[in-house]
């Protein structure tokens, strides 16, 4: 009986050992150290680990630099987990993404030869961005992912789809496109996700995604994660989900780590004004949204005739141009991006620290979105917005919806405040 015993510690031992040694194996990315606001921080202290998932999933959650979950993932996982409907807010740059991925992928059966999840999102650009942490996440597990957006043509997507495909990301149009002309089976697909839910859900999306709800699996699961939640998604919420778990992390609406400032302007001193902002700013990366797109192109132009690289960006370019652009920004081959509001939703680029909106934007949600593009993951970053006269009313009240202060610009900023030492 006691070698019996003696044994099995043994063996409990090895199994503990073993435990460890696949950490030992992994690619681990270079740690980043940089300082984080409570936005990410401020956690109950769980571990991927205690989520009980398989391990080539923990390998890609390490792999990818993911050390404890951020709050939002907390919340989502375990529930998401049990099969449970989900309605969660959480700020964007909070990790939202992988708080849905990694449970799609824990539930994905690799054996089974079938679209099993289907993750919506409302642009192109996202629906990559959202593929490829799938892909990352889930590169020692043989799960198929499969993108389809607009734009592009149908046949790469009906060769794609003759062979193994467990998740499609997409933008609805497209993967309605495809379930009803019986190209894509969707009728074995139990798990839905709309990332950006308050964009999905509005009237341009809204009929298409009802629609496609009819292709999916009758006992299925719904997650919507967005920032701001309109009467729109309540309506769609009591229509589609199953007693939700309503998930708010909102104590605020702005990310902690953005200093927001102002600078009263007239129209015809924006372009100097910007190139002060240039010569003063420690600038990473850059985003500068317009209000248009001949905007955008005007001021790429003037922005690379006062010498500063500078690249563009707006829905009227071909996918392909767009593409190869937002890969360029991303990679770091320019220090400065120009673009409509195409761009304001889920695009996170660690590198971009200073947004400046050249043109106010006319609401709250625009505005959030797109101060949201720096500050990403609890990080530092700065937003200046130009206002002329017509704009000191929406400064005002987007100041009131949103609960925040934008301040007027000092003649100096504080490093500290958007450059991480």
């Amino acid at each position: 009986m006691a070698t019996n015993l003696a044994n099995q510690l043994n063996n409990t031992h090895i199994s503990g050992h073993e435990e460890e040694d696949w950490k030992k194996t992994l690619n681990l990315p270079t740690k980043d150290l940089r300082p984080q606001t409570t936005d990410v921080t401020n956690t109950k202290g769980n571990n991927f680990e205690d989520y009980f998932l398989k391990r080539p999933l923990l390998m890609g959650i390490f792999e990818m630099g993911f050390e404890r979950p951020s709050p939002i993932q907390e919340e989502s996982i375990p529930i998401a987990l049990t099969g449970r409907d989900i309605l969660a807010r959480a700020k964007n740059g909070t990790g939202k993404t992988a708080a849905f991925t990694i449970p799609v992928l824990e539930k994905i059966n690799v054996n089974k030869n079938n679209i099993q999840a289907l993750l919506l999102v409302p642009t192109r650009e996202l629906a990559l961005q959202t593929a490829q942490v799938c892909k990352n996440l889930g590169k020692h597990m043989n799960v198929q992912v499969m993108v389809t957006t607009g734009g592009t043509t149908l046949k790469d997507d009906i060769l794609r789809l003759g062979q193994t495909v467990h998740i499609v990301v997409a933008t609805p149009g497209r993967i309605l496109d495809l379930a009803g002309k019986g190209i894509a089976d969707l009728s074995q697909c139990q798990t839905l996700v709309m990332d950006e839910a308050d964009k999905l859900l509005s009237p341009e999306f809204q009929p298409i995604i009802e629609q496609l709800i009819s292709f999916l699996a009758p006992q299925r699961q719904i997650l919507l994660y967005s920032a701001t939640f309109p009467m729109i998604v309540k309506a769609f919420k009591d229509k589609f989900l199953t007693k939700p778990y309503e998930i708010n992390l909102m104590d605020q609406l702005t990310l902690k780590g953005i200093t927001q400032y102002y600078a009263y302007v007239e129209e015809r001193q924006k372009v100097h004004c910007l190139n002060t902002l240039f010569s003063k700013l420690q600038i990473n990366q850059s985003i500068i949204f317009c209000n248009s797109t001949s905007r955008v192109e005007l001021l790429a132009r003037k922005i690379t005739e006062l010498g500063y690289s500078c690249f563009y960006i707006h829905a009227k370019m071909l996918q392909s141009h767009r593409n190869r652009v937002f890969h360029d920004f991303r990679s770091g081959k320019t220090r400065h991006l120009v673009c409509s509001d195409l761009l304001t939703r889920g695009i996170d680029i660690q590198a971009v620290n200073v947004v400046v909106n050249f043109d106010f934007p006319k609401n709250a949600e625009t505005y959030l979105h797109r101060i949201g593009r720096s500050g990403r993951f609890g990080h530092l970053g700065l937003a200046i917005n130009l206002i002329t006269y017509e704009d000191r009313y929406n400064l005002y009240r987007i100041e009131q919806e949103l609960g925040t202060e934008i301040k007027a610009i000092p003649p100096v900023i504080d490093k500290s405040l958007y450059v991480a030492p």
